[in-house]
């Protein structure tokens, strides 16, 4: 049965592959698992038809059969669970995987999008200008650790994995920010990611999305 997952109607990233759905489309097309897509607006996330699907009002949601899926990961996870080619088979080395999983949205992430929130919703605040410098110390702090870790290793854990999908859309948050200019192998990490024939076919179908909205 061809999945069907949900996306924004209008991308708040405006096309550049940051929108949640952008996970989930690369990790169906790494697995070669086709998909339908529908696209949904902000009021229509509000109303119940959606609210059914996502408690939070926010994409993606994955429907397959009688199962439904909200929070990108969990989604990311149970597509590598179902088909070949994002956890390794053995044991140990998926378990690793997963962790890597894990690390990527709750240890690498938070930071990242509180920085963000900082800058674009509390901006006007008289606090702003003193918290922004400890956000971005946290942020350094992090990728300083994870630059150590991945060292001159490809991905993080031998072969490419469903870890490193979400870690590098976790880490291109980032691009632009100057954040990521001392980590040289962190910038290569995000450029081999992106450079997946996978990823290009799910950042074009993102992308699309954004052009026909705005033809």
């Amino acid at each position: 049965m061809t999945p069907t997952i949900t996306a924004f109607a209008q991308s708040p990233d405006r096309g550049q592959g940051l929108a949640r759905d952008m996970r989930v489309r690369w990790a169906l097309e790494e697995v070669g698992q086709p998909y339908h897509t529908r696209l949904v607006s902000f009021d229509e996330m509000k109303r119940p038809a959606h609210l059914a699907l996502h408690p939070f009002r926010q994409i993606p949601t994955y429907e397959e059969g009688d199962l439904a899926l909200f929070e990108s990961g969990a989604i990311v996870l149970h597509i590598a669970g179902r088909h070949a080619g994002l956890l390794p088979e053995e044991a140990n080395a998926r378990a690793r995987a997963i962790m890597w999983i894990f690390a990527a949205l709750n240890t690498m992430e938070p930071p990242i999008v509180e920085h963000e929130q900082a800058r674009y919703h509390e901006h006007d605040k008289p606090w702003h200008r003193a918290r922004l410098p400890l956000l971005e110390k946290r942020i350094h702090g992090r990728l300083e650790q994870l630059s150590n870790r991945l060292g001159d290793a490809d991905w993080l854990d031998g072969a490419f994995s469903a870890g490193d999908l979400l870690m590098v859309t976790v880490l291109r948050r980032l691009e632009g920010s100057g954040m990521l200019d001392a980590f040289p192998n962190l910038c290569a990490y995000i450029a081999r990611g992106k450079a997946r024939p996978a990823y290009q076919r799910a950042f074009d179908a993102q992308r699309a999305v954004f052009t026909a909205s705005n033809g």
